[in-house]
């Protein structure tokens, strides 16, 4: 499948990372879904920290990887479920009730999102984040279907 739109933004740090994240969150509308990919620790749980903060989930929340639960909801302007594909072993992504998830008005956040390409809906937009140094990562985003290359144009505007 073809992107609708593409672009790259660079982060020099963490918060800027988080900052882009926070940007998109401001911009999202119900269902969104983002599919999140990257190598360990190339910023994947820092961009949805930024985007549960955009989301208006209050700020003393801890954002973490739900590496071991599969999947953490929180409550904001619209819910954010975060999930963490990393450690699905073998299982099928409707026994721990993704597919349910995605249908809610939330967005949804998916890192290590590959591991459900034949799940993963056509409309979403693709967050690869690749390290190109120490310090400093590159965030490479995809719209797949007209809501998220709206959200995309804007996020453009604004950064």
């Amino acid at each position: 499948m073809t992107p609708a739109m593409e672009h790259c933004f660079q982060s020099d740090s963490p918060e800027q990372t988080r900052t882009i994240g926070r940007h998109i969150g401001r911009l999202a509308q119900p269902h969104l879904l983002i599919a999140l990919s990257g190598d360990l620790g190339s910023g994947k749980t820092c961009f949805v920290q930024g985007l549960a903060h955009g989301l208006g989930v209050p700020r003393d929340t801890y954002v973490t990887s739900p590496s071991y639960t599969l999947i953490h909801s929180y409550a904001g302007r619209l819910p954010l479920h975060h999930v963490d594909l990393y450690r699905l072993a073998g299982g099928d992504i409707e026994d721990i009730g993704l597919l349910d998830l995605m249908a809610e008005p939330a967005v949804t956040a998916i890192e290590w999102s590959e591991r459900m390409t034949a799940d993963l809906p056509t409309e979403h937009l693709a967050v690869h984040l690749r390290f190109l140094d120490e310090t400093v990562r590159r965030l490479d985003l995809a719209a797949y279907g007209l809501a998220p290359k709206i959200l995309l144009q804007e996020l453009q505007n604004l950064i």
